[in-house]
């Protein structure tokens, strides 16, 4: 279970890196913003999984 949550958190996080990323790269560009805008959110909503999934890790460890 640890092993597991341990990769999920570790899939999370650089997807989150990945989306602020690719965000950032079309604001520099000065792409379609309603994009840049959609890759924000989902950035939050990584960010959100990734910190839950630590949350539930934590958890984990502690019982």
């Amino acid at each position: 279970m640890q092993t597991t949550l341990t990769v999920l958190i570790a899939a999370a996080m650089l997807a989150t890196l990945g989306v602020l990323a690719a965000g950032v790269i079309g604001v520099a560009r000065q792409t379609d913003p309603r994009r840049s805008n959609a890759l924000m959110r989902w950035r939050v909503l990584l960010q959100f999984a990734a910190l839950a999934l630590f949350a539930l890790l934590l958890l984990v460890l502690r019982g």
